[in-house]
């Protein structure tokens, strides 16, 4: 039996390992165009950003020790230029003499990633304008920027990429600025966490341009110039595009294969293609999402190394093992925080008709009396028939890692947020509270469900008539320092005592700092007569921070 691997790195070389540890007399060969076999990928900014000082603790494999170790044939610089399926073999060129040869196959496995996307704008290709993707990528941004240890950076796009390139060159001395074109950094998070990451970002000294398009660029002596649709150009010694990667997918395409509507390699339940002696992992790939049932590639090198395990033991072994597919579980640290996502955000939920609710909650992330506490927040999107949990994000110092990957474990399975409520953690006040933050997310949840708490988003504050009273029922010394617009103060420990004051049939929203005094103060007023009453979801944490993330934006745009 002879294998054929198209591409290497997280997929195509768990692939050819596992293939390997389970058929030790098959012949396996693995092509690679690029000249590394398999890299930390995801280490790359922080080599870049020398939090990483050795070079070579990137490489996992190199093509001498998958020989040595799997007895695996890895040819790298050896680009496949087309696939006859029918024939099953593929034509190879090597990319160091120019030779062109065929290899066949019994069984062949497409490994072969997605490109970053590099838009066909003026000066696109001047000196000083990177994407970052690969080693050579990485070996040559770290050159350039070195020549600037106090220079300007510029960072166009604000996904998982190019936060961790902000932040590491940042780290370097350099000045650094992001510009994105959607209005929120990283996307698959909803605005509420991602105003907290902003506003994170700024008190860095890191500058954001929100909903800002690049036009082209200009070179000159002392470096580019980068020209903004509608506002003035920016100056930068490097450019690093980070707006997203296409599926490399030609190969596919030309051999006839069958693409999804994401325009990714459509895979079945076995990572098989629409050629039965072909199956495909990675970047390239789509696959059905749990959550939306769906297509969607992923670009994320844990389900693609996953992906590498099970298409070797289906092509060994038969057809016996599914791949269940990814909930796009992503962390990324940013500064002093971290953000975590699972599953789909609530605004995507939205777009794809599917009905959720939303809830956002504060907690510590260890115990309060512990030094050094310091609070995360947590939003969670699920069902509002069975309280199914369909997404969740985390922004916080500290177990930002631990409770996104608890969370992601649940919406993998088709759990609830009964489950999360019951959730045994466990604890120590170095670690957590008795009631662990996703305790008390599924707490929310579950009193939302049972309509025992009435929550609106953060945005209901901006849009009340003037019949609506709206009360902040924090102490007076915390509204007298801020509070939102049009509020009158009541202090939860003073309510019981104050309830003539307020009108049993006009529609009340509460707020307080995190959302648990007004928990307490709306179940006071339910169980008093009171029937028209709504939470600020996140309470004046939340809407202070989206509210002044909304205001900059808009002084930006009115600049414009």
């Amino acid at each position: 039996m002879q294998y054929i691997i198209i591409g290497g790195v997280a997929g195509g070389a768990s692939t050819a390992a596992r293939l390997r540890r389970l058929d030790e007399h098959a012949s396996i060969i693995l092509f690679e165009k690029g000249a590394y076999i398999s890299y930390a990928n995801c280490g790359l900014p922080y080599y870049i950003g020398d939090v990483i000082t050795e070079r070579n603790k990137l490489f996992v494999q190199t093509a001498t020790s998958f020989k040595q170790r799997f007895n695996i044939d890895a040819r790298v610089l050896s680009e496949v230029i087309a696939i006859n399926a029918e024939m099953k073999f593929v034509t190879v060129k090597n990319l160091i003499t120019g030779q062109v040869y065929n290899e066949k196959y019994d069984k062949l496995v497409l490994s072969p990633g997605a490109s970053p996307v590099r838009p066909p704008l003026p000066g696109i290709n001047s000196k000083g304008i990177f994407t970052l993707r690969n080693v050579t990528d990485t070996d040559a941004i770290k050159a350039y920027v070195e020549q600037f240890p106090n220079g300007k950076a510029l960072i166009i796009g604000a996904g998982f990429i190019g936060l961790e390139m902000a932040e590491n060159l940042h780290r370097l001395g350099m000045q650094v600025t992001i510009v994105e074109m959607g209005d929120q950094v990283l996307a698959p998070t909803d605005f509420t966490i991602a105003a907290i990451a902003q506003q994170h970002i700024r008190s860095k000294g890191v500058g954001l341009k929100l909903k800002t398009a690049v036009t082209g660029f200009e070179q000159h002596d002392n470096g580019l110039t980068v020209l903004l649709k509608n506002q003035e150009p920016i100056e930068a010694d490097v450019v690093i595009l980070s707006i997203g990667v296409k599926a490399d997918t030609k190969l596919a395409t030309d051999a006839g294969l069958q693409l999804g509507s994401a325009k990714g390699i459509l895979v079945n339940d076995y990572l098989q293609t629409s050629d039965k002696d072909i199956y495909a992992v990675g970047d390239a790939i789509e696959f059905i999402n749990p959550i939306t049932r769906q297509t969607m590639p992923t670009y994320l090198a844990g389900p693609a190394n996953k992906q590498g395990r099970i298409c070797a033991n289906n092509l060994v072994e038969g057809n016996h093992q599914r791949y269940h597919g990814s909930v796009n579980t992503a962390i990324v640290q940013l500064f002093d925080v971290t953000v975590g996502v699972a599953g789909v955000a609530a605004k995507h939920l939205a777009a794809a008709g599917i009905p959720h609710l939303v809830s956002v909650t504060h907690s510590g992330a260890h115990a309060g009396y512990y030094p050094d506490a310091e609070q995360m927040s947590i939003q969670i999107a699920f069902s509002p028939t069975d309280g199914r949990l369909l997404g969740a994000q985390v922004i916080g110092k500290d177990g930002v890692d631990k409770r996104i990957d608890i969370l992601s474990s649940v919406i993998q399975r088709g759990s609830t947020i009964y489950e999360l409520a019951e959730f045994e953690h466990a604890y120590a006040p170095p670690y957590s509270s008795a009631k662990d933050p996703v305790n008390m997310a599924g707490f929310v949840a579950e009193n939302i469900l049972q309509k025992k708490l009435f929550v609106v988003p953060w945005t209901a504050a901006n849009s009340l008539s003037e019949k609506d009273v709206l009360i902040d029922v924090r102490d007076a010394n915390e509204f007298a320092e801020t509070h939102i617009p049009g509020a009158i103060n009541i202090p939860v420990d003073d309510l019981r005592g104050r309830l003539d004051e307020l009108d049993t049939d006009k529609a009340i929203y509460i707020y307080c700092h995190i959302g648990l005094r007004g928990y307490l103060a709306q179940r006071i007023l339910l169980q008093n007569g009171f029937k028209k009453l709504f939470n600020i979801s996140g309470g004046f944490k939340l809407w202070s921070a989206c509210n002044e993330e909304y205001a900059l934006l808009d002084d930006q745009l009115a600049a414009v």
